[in-house]
């Protein structure tokens, strides 16, 4: 992008065993968010992990 900003459209999320959500990170590719996502739900927890596309307009595109 010309304006200097950096387009981070993918974020991991996380889901605790009380169905609370949170925002791990925001990354640039799908792929690299899977790769984040794969790796914390591979350590063993009960915490859910995914990948979401946030939309144009900064909404949860999921």
């Amino acid at each position: 992008m010309n304006d200097g900003t950096v387009t981070l459209p993918w974020l991991v999320v996380r889901q605790d065993d009380n169905g609370n959500r949170y925002r791990v990170g925001r990354y640039a590719t799908r792929a690299e968010a899977q790769k984040i996502a794969d790796s914390l739900d591979g350590r063993g927890h009960r915490q859910l992990y995914w990948v979401e596309r946030i939309g144009q307009n900064g909404t949860h595109a999921g």
